[in-house]
């Protein structure tokens, strides 16, 4: 834990720069650059949202503690922390691969490369918020205290999923199986997450309590706890004990991870 801090510390300016680097070759050659960023989550929200609310008609307004929500300022909120996660887990697992020259060709910690790959997809999570917060500023939700939680959720989002990666990244360098794993599965749990329905609600006793423990739960309904429901984090107590012991589980297996295998990583790329 200690060697993963110190490489950071001294490598700092290093990583903001290839940060930004990685998102510039995101969107190099393209001519509105950087504006994609928006254009491709605002183009899935509205797939999303014909099909459900004009496509099938079935899925109304959604009802939640006594209050209603329209189907699209609830999705809207589901998907701008679903974006961040979605490209931190499939983009994470292939960091090392991607960026293998810093890993055989000069001396540059490899766990580093993990976080300039997510710190490019927090900047372009920031961008997407800000649109989102706009978005429900003219659909009359006024700025409250519990706005605050962003800056609270956000950075829990970022650390739990850089986490994550210091055992997928290193994994996928050895098996592309695994890296093309990871990439198909996303598409399941997408559909096991609630993005687009209320996973508090689902009518099934037992099925809400087992979703309790999907990480990606915790940070979608957070999103909407400090936007649109007006509730604070500690009130779920049981779904905020079920995510931290989560998240110490996967930090120390990332930990333990990421020190198995990256002095092989050189020989093996």
């Amino acid at each position: 834990m200690f060697t993963i801090f110190k490489e950071h510390r001294h490598f700092g300016k290093q990583i903001m720069l290839l940060a930004i680097n990685d998102l510039k070759k995101t969107y190099k050659g393209a001519v509105i650059g950087p504006l994609w960023a928006a254009i491709k989550p605002a183009f899935t929200i509205f797939v999303y949202w014909f099909a459900f609310d004009v496509g099938i008609r079935s899925s109304g307004p959604v009802e939640w503690n006594g209050q209603i929500f329209e189907r699209f300022i609830f999705m809207l909120v589901g998907f701008i922390p679903w974006f961040f996660i979605t490209d931190s887990i499939t983009l994470g697992a292939k960091s090392i691969r991607m960026n293998k020259q810093f890993v055989t060709k000069v001396s540059f910690p490899v766990s580093t490369i993990m976080t300039f790959t997510a710190i490019a997809r927090l900047f372009v999570h920031l961008f997407l918020a800000v649109i989102m917060y706009a978005i429900l500023l003219l659909y009359g939700y006024m700025p409250t205290v519990y706005n605050l939680q962003f800056f609270l959720y956000c950075p829990m989002m970022f650390m739990f999923f850089v986490a994550l990666t210091w055992s997928t990244a290193p994994m996928a360098a050895f098996s592309k199986d695994f890296e093309n794993m990871v990439v198909s599965i996303m598409a399941g749990v997408f559909w096991l997450s609630g993005i687009v329905y209320n996973s508090y609600d689902l009518g099934i006793d037992w099925l809400e309590k087992v979703m309790l423990f999907n990480p990606i739960n915790f940070f979608v309904n957070g999103y909407r706890n400090t936007f649109i429901y007006n509730t604070w984090f500690y009130e779920n107590e049981i779904e905020l004990v079920i995510f931290l012991a989560e998240f110490l589980l996967v930090f120390a297996f990332g930990i333990f991870n990421y020190n198995r295998l990256r002095k092989t990583l050189p020989d093996v790329l």
